[in-house]
């Protein structure tokens, strides 16, 4: 692992610990349609109790938002940053608008992105245990002892995490500190995204003046916001329908041991609809939101709608089509996208967990008669999810759109342990051979 990541890791941690004790943060959601942030208040449990009358739910009663906006994203393709200076100005925008709202300033921000190419890989790490009891120090030699993969040149690890801890032959631990035995093993999940995209990202939060407290996969945080504790639990997947790309996470014992990114979104819609008609991309964006389904009945061709345009050709201008039509134009391209969806979730392995449900979040899940469509590709256990509900949080954004940015406050203020956390020094191992998720999935689970 990049030992400079490592120790920004490190810092960034403590950051985060000191912004949250001073009271603020900002949550920031860099996607490819839209970027979206929240502020932040701790003011402890009880403070706002009264106020919202949810009282202790979720562990959230320590916060509350007090500013929250969102602006159309710029120069972000596929969940990355291509456009340093135009992306610039839409997180100066977004982040002024809620600090106008909030009536007060912020320097720390946790950054949650989509895309980066990103790759999930099983550890495993073990150790003896020479006191006869599970140490700091003995679980930290545990994960400096896992097999370190390969990751590739260009690669950085953004999330490392013990998803599972084995004393001798008691399997399921989540924290076994204290515990005796004589052996201590370790499983991780270990994802790595594209460096390129993580430095763009951590350099255009820096010329906007901001210090980074965190930093999350949306494939990540979503699922933390729209999968419920049994989900979590007992073994669910997310699927983040973003603009630019669809992030897929899995969840387990209530850890996320996979995640994926595949670069087809809500935006390709909007285009196809654009070529198909012949329009602008607003147009045609428009015409989705209202109109936009994929399941055709027999009322559809009678419905019309008008394509009114500027363009001085009156035949052009005046032109309507069925919502039929669109539909026809729609269908594929989820189908395309869902297929995807099924070929990556085969390919880790979805089959052997406990549970098989299918949580559809993302804006794009919004689309008339996807969740039907999505049960017939995909499994019948599929649902749509919203994000769970925060304190103060503003009506308008509530909905499936920003569950990446609600999961990534639940990050903020309660991250679960990473393998930085535990004083382990980023070591260069040789490269070993690992098995693939999938194998690791029956073998562990």
């Amino acid at each position: 692992m990049n030992k400079d990541l490592f120790q920004s890791q490190i810092r960034m941690r403590y950051t985060r610990k000191s912004a949250i004790q001073k009271g603020l943060i900002s949550v920031l959601d860099v996607g490819s349609s839209k970027i979206t942030c929240f502020i932040l208040n701790f003011d402890g449990p009880n403070k706002f109790k009264d106020v919202d009358g949810i009282g202790t739910m979720g562990g959230q009663s320590s916060f509350r938002v007090i500013g929250a906006a969102t602006t159309r994203s710029r120069g972000v393709k596929f969940g990355e940053i291509e456009n340093i200076n135009e992306t610039e100005r839409a997180i100066r925008t977004v982040i002024q608008a809620s600090q106008k709202m909030a009536g007060i300033r912020v320097d720390h921000v946790i950054a949650s992105f989509s895309g980066a190419r990103p790759r999930s890989y099983g550890l495993e790490g073990k150790t003896s245990l020479p006191d006869g009891f599970v140490t700091d120090e003995s679980i930290s030699r545990a994960i400096a002892n896992a097999d370190i993969p390969d990751i590739g040149i260009g690669r950085e690890v953004i999330h490392a995490q013990p998803i599972n801890f084995s004393i001798d032959n008691r399997s399921g631990l989540i924290d076994p500190r204290g515990q005796a035995g004589n052996y201590l093993a370790v499983d991780m999940h270990m994802l790595t995204v594209s460096s390129v995209a993580i430095e763009n990202l951590l350099y255009c939060l820096q010329r906007c003046d901001l210090e980074v407290a965190g930093v999350i996969s949306s494939a990540y945080s979503s699922g933390m916001s729209s999968l419920v504790e049994d989900e979590q639990e007992l073994g669910a997947a997310c699927v983040d329908l973003g603009g630019g790309s669809t992030g897929l996470s899995i969840f387990l014992k209530k850890h996320m041991i996979y995640s994926d990114s595949i670069r087809l979104g809500g935006d390709h819609i909007t285009n196809d609809i654009s070529k198909g008609l012949h329009i602008d991309f607003a147009s045609a964006e428009r015409i989705k939101t209202f109109y936009g389904g994929v399941l055709a009945t027999g009322m559809d061709d009678k419905d019309v709608i008008d394509l009114r345009s500027n363009t001085g050709d009156w035949e052009h201008d005046t032109r309507s089509v069925s919502r039929a039509d669109i539909i026809g134009i729609v269908r594929p391209r989820v189908e395309e996208i869902l297929e995807e969806v099924k070929e990556r979730l085969d390919l880790a392995g979805f089959d052997y967990l406990p549970s098989q449900r299918i949580v559809l979040t993302g804006g794009g899940s919004q689309l008339a008669g996807f969740d039907g469509l999505a049960s017939k590709i995909l499994g019948q256990q599929v649902r749509l999810g919203r994000p769970l509900r925060i304190q103060g949080l503003p009506q308008a954004v509530t909905g499936p759109a920003f569950a990446s940015c609600v999961g990534a406050t639940l990050f903020s203020t309660n991250p679960q342990d990473e393998w930085w956390d535990f004083g382990v020094p980023p070591a260069n191992y040789p490269t070993k051979s690992i098995k693939r998720v999938t194998k690791w999935f029956k073998e562990n689970w």
